[in-house]
């Protein structure tokens, strides 16, 4: 499957972690990767940069509505009640 000389640039590229699923939430994981014909560990890294990205928003929003909430009184009594 794999090539010997890409395995070896893949494996300098990624880091071996170690993680605690209970057991649903494993299946639910292999039967999704199974469907998307994707490795579990695909899966995995795929769902947490998705994460980390809707975080990384969800962070900049904030900062923007507290920007925002600081910049007019009208817009400070909005935030208020908001």
């Amino acid at each position: 499957m794999w090539a010997h000389s890409n395995r070896r640039e893949l494996d300098a590229t990624m880091a071996r972690v170690q993680i605690m699923l209970d057991k649903k939430l494993l299946r639910a994981a292999d039967q999704a990767a199974r469907r998307l014909k994707r490795s579990r560990s695909a899966l995995v890294r795929d769902a947490l940069r998705e994460h980390l990205r809707r975080l990384h928003i969800r962070e900049l929003e904030q900062r923007d509505h507290e920007g925002y909430c600081k910049r007019t009184p009208k817009a400070v009594f909005r935030c208020l009640v908001s």
